[in-house]
Parts: C-alpha cells; sequence; structure tokens
C-alpha cells in the first residue's frame, strides 16, 4: 500500500508528521513522493495565519481531485486546521474520508484502517491530551538534525492567536520521555538536537512546578553523538539567569536564542496580550548580549496590528535599528477568527501592513548584510548540509544558522565532505545574507 504524506505548516507539526511516519513505516507501508503512485494520501495541515489556512485548503483540494481518477482510495487530513474545521472539511470536501485533531494522530492507522474499509472517521481526542507513541519517529529533515517537542498547547492567550484553541493548553512533555527520544534520536545519527514547542522556556511548570528547561538541557548535553543543541521559541520575560548561565557554560548549546518578541511599543504590546515592555526587552537583550557576547539573536515581528500607529511603526523601526538583531522575520497582521484582535476596532488597510513590513524588512537587510561582512576573517565550525552541484564547493550552517529560516555558509573544499560532517571553516566573504569560506584543513 502505497502512501503520499504532505505535511503544512512549523516545525512542531513536523514532529506529528514524523511520529506518524513511524506508525505508518511499522505497519509496512510504502512512502511514495507523487500524488500518482499514491493509495493513500495524508495532509498534514496548518491554519495559524491566513495564508497557511489557504495553502492547507489549496493542498487538500488539489489532493481531492485524485479520488475522481481511480488509484486513490484513501484521503485524511489531520493538523492545525482539522482540529479547528473538523465538520467543515468533511461537509464540504466529500472526498476526505478521515479528520484527525491535533491530539489524533496516533490514530492515523485506525483512520486509515476505516477509510480503506469505506467509513468516513472522525477522530478528535481531548484538546489536552497528550499522545503516547511508543513507535520510533521516521526522521524527515535528513538525518543529521532533528527536532525535538518538549511541549504542546499554550496558556499565554496572546489577543492575536488562535493556537491555545487548535493546540489546548501548555503541556510539558516528561523529561525521561525527551531524554529516551533524545538517545534514540543521537543513536540514529542525529548531530543537532532543536528544542521546539509553542514555548520552550516555561517547559516543567505544569509537570514539576518549576521551570525545568535548564535541567532538561544539561541532561541532553550528556547524551553521546549530539554536538549542538538549538533553543527555538523562547519568549522573552521567561528567560531566567538560569537559563542564561546553562547557555553559556555548556558547549554543546548553541549560542543562539529565538525570542519571538513581535513588537516594541508598549501600546501595542498591550494590546496583544504580551507579557513584556519594550524596556523590559531592552534589558534581557542587553543581559544576553553582556553574558554571551557572541551571541546570535533571532526574532519575529507582526506589523499592522490592530490601531498601530505610524508613530508606533516609527517606534518599532527605531528599535530594530538600535538592537540591530542578527536574525529577524516580519509578518503583516492577519485577523483570524475567533481571537479578539479580530473584531478590535482600527483595522489597517492591506497595503499599509505590507508598506510598513517592507520598510521593517529593508531596514533588517542593511542589519543583515553588515552584520554578515563582520563575520569576514572569522573561524567557524560549520555544519555541512551538502554538495553543490557541479562545483568544488559544499554548503552548510554556523551555529548561528537554524534550518530552514536563517542563512547558509558555502564553502570550498579540496577533499569530500558528507552532510552532517562537521568542518572549521574561515569566512572569507558574504553574499547578502549568507556568507563564503574555505575549509580549514
Amino acid at each position: 500500500m502505497n502512501i503520499l504524506f504532505i505535511s503544512l505548516g512549523c516545525d512542531k507539526n513536523l514532529v506529528d508528521t514524523e511520529v506518524m511516519l513511524g506508525l505508518l513505516d511499522s505497519r509496512g507501508y510504502q512512502m511514495v513522493d507523487t500524488e500518482e503512485e499514491a493509495d493513500v494520501i495524508v495532509v498534514n495541515t496548518c491554519c495559524f495565519i491566513h495564508d497557511a489556512k489557504e495553502e492547507s485548503i489549496n493542498t487538500i483540494l488539489q489532493m481531492a481531485e485524485y479520488k475522481k481518477t481511480g488509484r486513490l482510495k484513501a484521503l485524511i487530513v489531520t493538523g492545525c486546521l482539522a482540529q479547528r474545521y473538523q465538520k467543515e472539511i468533511l461537509d464540504e470536501i466529500p472526498e476526505v474520508d478521515g479528520v484527525l485533531g491535533t491530539t489524533s494522530y496516533d490514530k492515523i492507522l485506525e483512520a486509515i484502517d476505516e477509510a480503506l474499509a469505506g467509513h468516513t472517521e472522525l477522530k478528535m481526542e481531548d484538546i489536552n491530551a497528550l499522545p503516547q507513541v511508543e513507535t520510533k519517529r521516521l526522521v524527515t529533515t535528513g538525518g543529521h538534525y532533528a527536532y525535538l517537542k518538549i511541549a504542546e498547547g499554550c496558556d499565554k492567550h496572546c489577543t492575536y492567536c488562535i493556537i491555545p484553541k487548535v493546540r489546548g493548553d501548555y503541556r510539558s512533555v516528561p523529561m525521561e520521555k525527551l531524554l529516551k527520544e533524545a538517545r534514540e534520536l543521537a543513536e540514529g545519527g542525529v548531530k543537532e538536537l532543536i528544542l521546539v514547542a509553542q514555548e520552550t522556556t516555561v517547559y516543567g511548570v505544569d509537570l514539576y512546578g518549576e521551570k525545568k528547561l535548564p535541567e532538561l538541557l544539561r541532561k541532553l548535553c550528556e547524551i553521546p553523538g549530539l554536538y549542538w543543541i538549538r533553543i527555538l521559541y523562547c519568549y522573552p520575560e521567561e528567560i531566567t539567569e538560569e537559563l542564561i548561565q546553562v547557555i553559556k557554560e555548556e558547549e554543546k548549546i548553541c549560542h543562539y536564542l529565538d525570542l519571538p518578541i513581535q513588537h516594541a511599543s508598549d501600546g501595542i504590546l498591550k494590546r496583544m496580550g504580551r507579557r513584556t515592555t519594550k524596556q523590559e526587552l531592552v534589558d534581557i537583550i542587553g543581559k544576553l548580549r553582556k553574558e554571551i557576547p557572541d551571541i546570535a539573536l533571532r526574532t519575529t515581528l507582526i506589523t499592522g496590528f490592530p490601531g498601530e500607529t505610524q508613530e508606533q511603526h516609527e517606534e518599532l523601526m527605531a528599535f530594530v535599528d538600535e538592537m540591530e538583531f542578527e536574525r529577524l522575520g516580519v509578518f503583516t497582521y492577519s485577523p483570524e477568527e475567533d481571537t479578539p484582535a479580530a473584531t478590535m476596532p482600527d483595522q489597517i488597510p492591506e497595503e499599509v501592513k505590507e508598506l510598513r513590513q517592507a520598510e521593517l524588512m529593508e531596514l533588517q537587510q542593511e542589519i543583515a548584510f553588515e552584520k554578515a561582512e563582520d563575520m569576514i576573517g572569522r573561524e567557524l565550525l560549520v555544519m555541512i548540509e551538502g554538495k553543490v552541484v557541479d562545483e568544488n564547493a559544499f554548503v552548510g550552517r554556523t551555529y548561528m544558522d537554524a534550518p530552514n529560516v536563517d542563512g547558509l555558509i558555502f564553502v570550498t573544499a579540496d577533499q569530500e565532505l558528507m552532510s552532517g560532517d562537521f568542518a572549521r571553516v574561515k569566512v572569507t566573504g558574504a553574499n547578502e545574507y549568507d556568507l563564503i569560506g574555505g575549509l580549514i584543513s
């Protein structure tokens, strides 16, 4: 039986996909790359913002067309869109045979069995459950890096965000389970472990009554075979002195932090339901840079939030100019139904949002290009990701670059390097967001 699996959305969704692939693999299903070969198609969806929702719906509709050509026997929809619009998907797309919510991915085999038997299945577990799957994940990232999802859901309830409604309350994964999974990943060849959750910084509070991310990190650092540990989605207000010291002291932890701050105007931060002020952001960023001078900070911003004035936009521009983030992404505000922000007065016209986004990205481009130029002459450890076709060169990432969101480094080398190898490289040039370097023999 041939299965095509399409995974949309974030890296947290990708972990769910890999768990489902592990279950399918244990049953002996064959994975295929094209719709034409598939007996079963599974689409793991996203609905975080309007564009993601649109992509998910269009993908389902495109796959539904293959039900009409004969070979495709079952179409299953999972993930956030499935959780949020379960009834609508079944009512409006009759080609869909099964819908699994965000806490039902462990039921994928049952859903396929039911679909092949001619039954349409809607599987929705308690949104605050934490599925238990003992089968090993099938890692899809190439084998040398993998994501470790340390928690599910979110308790923050920012006014623009739908995540608590589709992913439930914050639930930490028990530490012993994470350590077992990390050991298995390392034994399978994973060298870089990337910690993800809707928020990583409050890991353990629900289970152990206190923040346990520092302890988890120390224990992960003891696992043989892991060389890099990277932390994403750190809410700035939850960063503790203990966490900073662990990042500083443990050699395996990349000097890289992803801090989603969203804005820097106190008025907008308050309307967003965020828990920080601009001054607190300045303080925590200053502290991180003082304690860990070579830290690379990544952040994301939302522009055009309801009520954002031109003055507040300019305040955000000045903040970005002053903070000089190494990595930065900007989203235009997307009104999501069932969120408080969607019904707020003073919604901003789309063209204004896009203009402000472009201004911020233009400013960040200058900062990023200057920072790339400043790297020339430095020696860095690089993880090789692959070879440049028809050239005596390889592509890799430094500690400052998370996969798929940050820049790359192109490395010239006289010897053969393999994906997952670590190499010492001297930076010789910069090309916009990317670096160029030569192998140090």
